[in-house]
């Protein structure tokens, strides 16, 4: 129990557990954002592409295969 408890204390004075937490906190960050970006720009894409093809079938162009 009290090497636990000397652990405790040198895992508090520690700067790397900080400098992790940091960095663990930043890459939830960054892929939050990257989330949302996407479904942002997916969205606006997905009518983009919806425009041409309403624009493609109007004009009489055949629709490619699947």
């Amino acid at each position: 129990m009290k090497n636990f408890k000397l652990f405790l204390r040198a895992l508090a004075k520690a700067k790397d557990g900080a400098t992790a937490v940091e960095y663990g906190l930043m890459i939830a960050l960054i892929a939050a954002v990257i989330a949302g970006t996407v479904a942002v720009v997916g969205d606006r894409v997905d009518a983009a592409f919806d425009a041409v093809d309403d624009e493609m079938s109007a004009a009489g162009v055949p629709a490619a295969p699947d």
